[in-house]
């Protein structure tokens, strides 16, 4: 009778884009997820609570809130909070990471950034048009062709 709360922590949770909640009673990999949300990334939330300084104003603890991507050979675990995010958007903060980091290694290089800025942004859209022309090729069209009928009399 008193464990019932132990029963809802031994589970595991993942947040979906769209705020839907599925709970899971079992550990399942990456991978089986990934192939249930096609075009999505499994993440792990991990929150970290920090003691704020004079910047934050009110003087209380700062909650951060960090995520991890996890590789489809990875399993989820009982109890822990996992949020699906879309390949897009990893792309995004991958690319963000990139250019900061270039950005700290090369101060006075802009030209470079702009270049690799222009670059990733390019392969956005190519994906995007990659997408649309396999949805469109993956549609079944008749190939018809006339046939003579040969009469004999």
């Amino acid at each position: 009778m008193g464990n019932c709360q132990a029963v809802d922590t031994a589970r595991v949770v993942i947040q979906h884009p769209n705020g839907k909640e599925e709970k899971l009673s079992c550990p399942v990999s990456a991978s089986y997820v990934m192939k249930m949300n096609p075009g999505h990334c499994v993440s792990l939330l991990i929150s970290t609570t920090a003691l704020s300084s004079a910047s934050s104003g009110h003087g209380g603890p700062l909650r951060l809130t960090r995520i991890k991507l996890l590789r489809p050979t990875d399993t989820l675990v009982l109890g822990h909070v996992y949020r699906l995010i879309t390949t897009k958007e990893v792309m995004k903060g991958l690319m963000a990471k990139k250019c900061s980091k270039l950005k700290k290694e090369s101060k006075g290089s802009d030209d470079k950034l702009e270049m690799v800025k222009a670059i990733n942004s390019t392969k956005l859209d190519n994906e995007d048009q990659e997408k649309e022309r396999s949805r469109i090729s993956r549609s079944w069209q008749p190939s018809l062709q006339s046939i003579s009928e040969g009469g004999s009399s």
